[in-house]
């Protein structure tokens, strides 16, 4: 009878662990996801704002080489 019940409380706190350990990957993943769609914003917005300071300043590098 005590070994029943020794297997059957080792064998729940395994599935526990295991469902600790799917919720903790779960978060990781989604967090992962966030930080991934964030640096893309952040990519995206930098790029934009390149091109308008791009578009702003006039780099006239031929009028530089005929004087």
């Amino acid at each position: 009878m005590t070994r029943s019940l020794f297997l059957a409380l080792l064998g729940a706190l395994c599935v526990n662990a295991c469902a600790v350990v799917a919720v903790a990957d779960a978060a990781v993943s989604v967090a992962a996801t966030a930080v991934s769609v964030t640096a893309t914003v952040v990519e995206t917005t930098v790029d934009v704002a390149a091109a308008g300071v791009d578009a702003v300043v006039d780099d006239d590098e031929e009028d530089d080489d005929e004087d």
